[in-house]
């Protein structure tokens, strides 16, 4: 089916935002042939899995039933939301930066992850890149979740569920290449698994109580639990703050950061801050 986006959508933004790590960049011999320059993607999102490919003047392929779509896609690119609105109230004069890094990274869209994938992928994140992260990931699917066909016929695995995660030894954790992360992610599986904590809960609370609750499984940091409440909660206002989100604070608001003025967004605009800065320091780097 295609789907007209109206608003700030972009694949590849969203893809290398750091929020996401089974998306699979595709290129598509139907659009070569009818001349447009989209991008396509095949994303596995728990147990589903979907290709999208834009083709051009806000249209995109989604390969799935409008029954799909409407049950999980829609609100997995959060396409109730008005991104463009929540770029526009940046005031260019009274925060330059902010508006640049909007202007420039526009298109990047939180997207409304499961929570428990959420959890597992950013504990499985700490001190880790992007591709090490990917990998990590795709060996504990493998491990234990699901195997299924998608829509083109390609095998994929769903993201294991805690149980499965909890039947794991030691020795298949660290088959999956997790490292000290190991006992992090068994605590994680067995603490929602037994009812410890209640992720669909936290979603339906505010940030500050989600980050308290999530702080108290082990291995889970400010900075995990921020992302966690961000990209599975759902909690716009997370503000996550790593190296990167530092060196901006430093740089660019040394008298502090306004976190009153931009709430309930301050989520949405730290993803554009974090992108840009980013790209400009590959950039530059690039350079040298």
């Amino acid at each position: 089916m295609v789907i007209q986006i109206d608003d700030d959508f972009d694949l590849d933004k969203i893809a290398d935002s750091g929020q996401c790590f089974r998306w699979e960049k595709q290129r598509e011999s139907s659009a070569i042939l009818n001349g447009e320059n989209g991008v396509s993607y095949r994303i596995i999102s728990g147990r589903d899995c979907i290709y999208i490919t834009a083709l051009g003047d806000g249209c995109y392929e989604f390969e799935c039933t409008e029954e799909e779509y409407g049950r999980f896609w829609r609100d997995y690119f959060d396409l109730r939301e008005n991104y463009r609105a929540i770029r526009n109230r940046i005031e260019p004069e009274r925060d330059p930066y902010l508006w640049e890094a909007a202007e420039h990274e526009q298109g990047i869209r939180i997207l409304r992850q499961d929570p428990w994938e959420m959890l597992i992928t950013f504990i499985i994140s700490q001190n880790r890149n992007i591709p090490a992260i990917r990998r990590s990931v795709e060996l504990l699917a493998e491990k234990c979740g699901e195997r299924r066909t998608d829509s083109r016929g390609r095998g994929y695995y769903t993201f294991p569920e805690p149980a499965e995660l909890t039947g794991l030894t030691e020795r298949d954790l660290s088959d999956c290449s997790l490292g000290y992360r190991c006992r992090y992610v068994h605590a994680a599986a067995e603490a929602v698994q037994g009812g410890e904590i209640n992720l669909h809960f936290l979603s339906e609370a505010d940030h500050a109580a989600s980050v308290k609750a999530l702080t108290g499984l082990l291995g889970v940091g400010i900075k995990v639990a921020n992302c966690v409440s961000l990209f599975g909660l759902h909690h716009t206002d997370a503000f996550p703050i790593d190296v990167w989100m530092k060196r901006i604070l430093a740089q660019h608001y040394p008298d502090g950061y306004p976190y009153d003025r931009y709430s309930p967004y301050n989520g949405i605009y730290q993803q554009f801050m974090f992108a840009w800065y980013r790209h400009r320091f590959f950039e530059s780097a690039s350079h040298v």
